[in-house]
């Protein structure tokens, strides 16, 4: 693991680290806030997922979280949402395609399938990295994210519900298998078969009987992309008699950027926090 910065903030550590990934096949980076409290203790680790076109950076610096990541004594690990390099395949006109978009799926189709393994990293490889290097309580494990990212750890956690004990999402697409901005990603990295799908489909997971405690969304009313890619009221609606609860917050004026989730990033954290423990 290389250091590439390490910067105090809070009285904890906010530091960016690099190393060599077998599940992506190339160099990946992220970004680890360490509170003060870690120095001596394990701590709760909560995950943050970003979204399409993102790397760890944009919550990293947009996000707003130390302060209150620090007061509560929680880790707070941001990996990247792609793997990275010159011999990634990209498709570098399509945003929704290649570096930046890796939907937090193991592709199945080439020439995807070499890299695009970003599942198998953020569930297996990354953890175990993390918890070589930091002092992290892997029983109080949390997992939250902002659009793809949300997608992402919405699914996660729905598959891995022995390992989190919270989860939550700001404007995740909760429905990729019929979203727009989704399913051309899908058909590339997992095949056309859409059944095969389901398996990275929040809404499908709870329709074939995937289980998780509670969800929190937030979403902003004024999102250009609330109609035709995230749809929260398809998640709302397939969780209705499973005993999955969900907070489903809509907020007038506020958009898809980190305006709006610097807004109620202190929010989530306590809510995290209030259930890890």
């Amino acid at each position: 693991m290389k250091v590439l910065s390490q910067n105090t903030a809070f009285g904890g550590m906010q530091g960016v680290f690099a190393h060599d990934s077998e599940a992506c096949a190339c160099e990946m980076t992220f970004a680890v806030f360490v509170p003060p409290q870690a120095i001596q203790e394990r701590r709760p680790v909560l995950w943050y997922l970003s979204g399409l076109t993102c790397t760890h950076a944009n919550v990293m610096e947009k996000g707003e979280y130390r302060r209150l990541a620090a007061e509560l004594g929680l880790i707070i690990v941001c990996p990247d949402t792609s793997p990275r390099g010159n011999d990634v395949p990209d498709e570098i006109t399509n945003w929704q395609m290649g570096k930046g978009a890796g939907f937090y799926v193991d592709a199945t189709e080439m020439p995807w399938a070499t890299h695009f393994r970003m599942y198998s990293y953020v569930t297996e490889e990354l953890p175990a990295l993390i918890g070589e290097h930091f002092r992290i309580d892997t029983e109080r494990q949390g997992i939250f994210g902002h659009s793809m990212g949300g997608h992402g750890a919405m699914t996660i956690a729905l598959k891995n519900p022995q390992r989190f004990r919270s989860c939550s999402a700001f404007a995740p697409i909760v429905a990729p298998s019929s979203a727009d901005w989704s399913r051309g990603a899908f058909e590339k990295y997992l095949g056309p078969d859409e059944a095969r799908w389901r398996a990275h489909d929040a809404c499908a997971l709870v329709e074939d009987g995937a289980r998780f405690p509670e969800f929190l969304i937030d979403q902003g009313k004024a999102d250009s992309f609330l109609e035709t890619g995230l749809k929260p009221w398809l998640f709302e609606k397939a969780v209705e008699g499973t005993g999955i609860g969900l907070t489903l917050r809509l907020h007038e004026r506020y958009d898809h950027s980190y305006y709006f989730i610097s807004t109620f990033m202190n929010d989530h954290l306590r809510w995290h926090a209030e259930r890890l423990g």
